[in-house]
Order: structure tokens, then C-alpha cells, then sequence
């Protein structure tokens, strides 16, 4: 059975509103129907009865009381009269109508019970019978007359079919217009979920708030709002994570396939082989840490894990990576300076700053790690062309290159890493735009 009512249920919300609104005016027209009907039952039995009175009180001025008996006088209308009436003196029968068997035995009962009363009986056809007494007789003398009903229930049988008829006709104009009024109403959200749609499928700039809508719709154009900034987030997130992962993954793979290609230009010794290995196995393990840092940062949200790192094995760890400079430096103060974040973070947050002093330098790349007031410093200098001063409002968004055309790769990507994974741990990245020749970056970070 509950599948049947599935198949047979609306499955719009058009089709479920206009059913609940067929099914409340219907019980609403049935109620207004039975009561209209039994209001107009009424009435017209209320008009049989007055005309009955009518016709007796009409009979009683034919009958003498005045007498010792009762004696009925003769009229000129006697015969219209004298039509379904019965006159009783007493309880004994003075006229009647004729071949009215079974309808005397019920004003036979009427006369006995006296006073003014009306039944309805069944006799061939519907009839009404009401008895009244005749006025200054003492109750020595009752009329009782009869009328048919069939008229009155036919009146009664039309004005329920025409109502019924007329109940077919306002559910049929109340679905249809329902129906209608819904779609007409549920139009501007059909419109707003095919925008919202095809506006999170191409991650759009466009929003539902710039347009003025009644009420609720502005409160569900404010909800899809806010899902497409949340859907453009995401977006955005997902495409700066692949391009640091592109960015930081680049360069551990690089000596991969260089350590590969020199390994299989030429015939290699036992000893070879394994430091080729070795070198292979390193960078291996290099881009796990790559992965596991950024990922963790993307999982969280933050780097909050607790962790500490001594500087300098982590710098000299750096060092090793063949960057392309003559000469690189690292300066250190004392051999125990140890910074208050895990050595992975700290790597990937000195990384890109070594790369692109590496990339950009003419000769000497120099790398200070020392104690300051607010933790531990750790500055990245190169001998190169610097940062234009027209670019330092831009040198940390994502994507932006100074001059693309320089001859260098690079996907602007590093800067704006270094300086979002130094924050998550509570510190900052910063350029130096005195330092004068080429270029310096300032880490700080809390000390451990």
C-alpha cells in the first residue's frame, strides 16, 4: 500500500500545495454544503407547517362551537377545504377526505393527543400532518390537515445537486488557480536555484543581495549567498593547495630526475649508485614531509601542533639542496638557538624564501638566524636586482610576479606560503624594503 501512495503522492511542492489546498476547500465546501442543506430543509418544512396552520386555522371558521355540539358549517369553498382535512369533536371522527385509510389512523392519533402537533409520514408519497384545535372549542374540537412534501423535497433534492454541482466547479477553480498562483509564486526560486547552479559551477562573482526580492526570498538569496562564498572558498582553497603543493613539490622532484639522469648517462660505480640512491631517498622523504605539512595545514585550518626545531640543522638541511648560488652563507647565533615550531614547519616556511634568493642572486645568498625580543629572527638575503619598489603592496598575493618576463620560473606561489604557514604558528614574514643592495626577508617566529 505504501507504494501505491507513493506513486500516487505529488512529488513537486506545487503539486503537494495545491492538494492541500483542493483537500481544505474541500471539507470547508462540505461543511458549508450539509449546513446549507439543512438550513434550507428547514425552511421549507417551516413553510409546510405555516401552510397547514393556514389551511386549518381556514377549516376552524367552519366549525360551529357554539352549541351543545359541535356542528360543521357548509362554505362555498367547501370542497377546496374539505381536501386532506379531517374535523374531530373530541376524539370522534365529524369529516374526513375520502379513501384516506391509513392517514386517518395517523389524525386519529393527532386528534387524541390534542393540542398543536405535526408528524411526517410515509403513505404512497411523503406527507406532512399537523393538528390544531379549534379556537373558543375548548378543546372540544381539533382540525387536522395533511399536505404532500413531494414538491418541498424536490425543491430541497434540486438545491443539493445544483450545491453539490457548484462545490465541483470551486475545487476544480481552486486546484487549477492554486496551482497556477504556486507556480507563478515558486517561479523566481526556480530562476535563483538554475543562477545559483550555473554561478557555483563556474565559481561567479555574481550574488543574489543586489537585487531587491520580497522577504523570504531575500532571506533564501542571502542563504545562497553565503553557500557560493563558502562553494568560492573552497574553491579558491583547493587551487592555492595544489599550486603550493606544485610549487614546494618542484623542487625535491627536480633533483629526483637530475639524480636519474645523471645516474643513467654514464656507467656508475657500486659507491655511486648508493649516494644516487641515497640522494633519491632523501628527496623522497623531503616531499612526504612536503605533503604531510601542507595537508595538515589544509585539514586544520592551522598549524597548532606543539613542536620545537633547532635552527641550525634545519638551515644546513636546507643548504644541501643544490639552488644554483656560488656562495651561501648561514650565520647562526649560538648553536642551540631552537625556534617553538616543529622542524617541518620551519623548513617549508624558509624554503621559499631561500629559493627565491637563490633564483634571483648574482653571487651571494646569506642566511641570520638570530634572538630578538619577540622570539627568533631568521633573515634571507641575496645580492640581486631587489623587489621594484612599485610591487612591495603586492609582493605577498598569491599568483603576482614582479616582472613574469624576467627569464625566471616560478609561479608566485612561495612568498605568500612562507608568510600564511609563519602566521598559522604565530608569527610573520616580512620584506625589508631598506635593505639595499638586492633583497631581504625577516621570519619571526615565537622561540622555543
Amino acid at each position: 500500500m505504501s507504494g501505491i501512495r507513493d506513486r500516487t503522492a505529488p512529488h513537486t511542492l506545487r503539486g503537494r500545495l495545491s492538494l492541500v489546498a483542493l483537500l481544505t476547500a474541500a471539507l470547508l465546501m462540505l461543511v458549508l454544503t450539509v449546513a446549507f442543506n439543512s438550513v434550507a430543509r428547514h425552511r421549507l418544512q417551516h413553510q409546510a407547517d405555516d401552510e397547514l396552520r393556514t389551511r386549518a386555522a381556514a377549516v376552524a371558521t367552519t366549525v360551529d362551537t357554539s352549541g351543545t355540539t359541535v356542528r360543521v358549517l357548509e362554505s362555498p369553498n367547501d370542497s377546496l377545504l374539505d381536501a386532506n382535512v379531517w374535523i374531530y369533536a373530541g376524539r370522534s371522527l365529524l369529516e374526513q377526505p375520502p379513501a384516506t385509510g391509513e392517514l386517518t389512523r395517523v389524525a386519529d392519533a393527532l386528534a387524541r393527543h390534542g393540542g398543536q402537533r405535526c408528524v411526517t409520514t410515509t403513505v404512497h408519497r411523503p406527507l406532512r400532518l399537523c393538528s390544531h384545535p379549534v379556537p373558543g372549542a375548548g378543546g372540544r374540537a381539533t382540525v387536522v390537515t395533511a399536505l404532500d412534501l413531494t414538491p418541498y423535497r424536490s425543491s430541497a433534492d434540486t438545491l443539493l445537486l445544483g450545491s453539490l454541482a457548484l462545490d465541483a466547479v470551486m475545487l476544480a477553480c481552486t486546484y487549477v488557480l492554486t496551482g497556477l498562483a504556486v507556480g507563478r509564486a515558486l517561479r523566481p526560486v526556480r530562476t535563483m536555484t538554475d543562477q545559483a547552479t550555473q554561478w557555483s559551477a563556474v565559481a561567479s562573482e555574481e550574488r543574489f543581495g543586489g537585487i531587491r526580492r520580497p522577504a523570504e526570498l531575500a532571506r533564501l538569496g542571502g542563504s545562497l549567498d553565503a553557500l557560493l562564498d563558502r562553494i568560492r572558498t573552497l574553491l579558491r582553497y583547493e587551487r592555492r593547495l595544489t599550486g603550493e603543493l606544485s610549487h614546494e613539490l618542484r623542487t625535491p622532484l627536480s633533483r629526483i630526475i637530475a639524480e636519474l639522469d645523471w645516474w643513467q648517462a654514464h656507467p656508475r660505480t657500486a659507491e655511486q649508485t648508493r649516494a644516487t640512491h641515497e640522494v633519491i631517498a632523501a628527496a623522497a622523504e623531503s616531499m612526504r614531509t612536503i605533503c604531510d605539512t601542507l595537508l595538515d595545514d589544509a585539514r586544520d585550518g592551522t598549524l597548532t601542533a606543539p613542536g620545537t626545531a633547532e635552527v641550525l640543522p634545519v638551515l644546513r638541511r636546507l643548504a644541501e639542496v643544490p639552488y644554483g648560488p656560488g656562495h651561501l652563507t648561514i650565520t647562526v647565533d649560538g648553536p642551540h638557538l631552537v625556534a617553538g615550531v616543529p622542524p617541518a614547519l620551519l623548513e617549508r616556511i624558509v624554503s621559499p624564501l631561500l629559493t627565491n634568493a637563490c633564483r634571483y642572486a648574482r653571487s651571494d645568498v646569506g642566511i641570520r638566524a638570530q634572538r630578538a625580543p619577540d622570539g627568533i629572527h631568521v633573515a634571507v638575503v641575496d645580492d640581486g636586482p631587489g623587489v621594484p619598489a612599485e610591487f612591495f603592496g603586492r609582493l605577498f598575493e598569491p599568483g603576482r610576479r614582479a616582472d613574469p618576463d624576467d627569464g625566471h620560473g616560478g609561479a608566485g606561489l612561495g612568498l605568500p606560503l612562507a608568510r600564511r604557514l609563519a602566521r598559522s604558528a604565530g608569527g610573520e614574514v616580512v620584506y625589508d624594503p631598506g635593505h639595499s643592495p638586492g633583497a631581504r626577508f625577516v621570519v619571526a617566529l615565537p622561540a622555543g
